[in-house]
């Protein structure tokens, strides 16, 4: 199973961690789609952001 992440909302004004989150899953810009494995740790990673991100499943 895949599960597909968008950054949706910018990272800026929030601490070093989340945006260090962010960068580990891939998402560095805007509006940017990755397609990540749904794993424990990739869930943990989306829910330190999840203010910033929308989770889809992968078809």
């Amino acid at each position: 199973m895949a599960i597909r992440v968008k950054l949706t909302k910018s990272p800026i004004g929030y601490p070093k961690d989340q945006k260090a989150a962010l960068k580990a899953l891939g998402l560095t810009k805007m509006h940017r789609v990755r397609e990540l494995a749904d794993n424990p740790a990739v869930r943990g990673q989306i829910a330190k952001v999840a203010h910033l991100v929308t989770v889809e499943e992968a078809k």
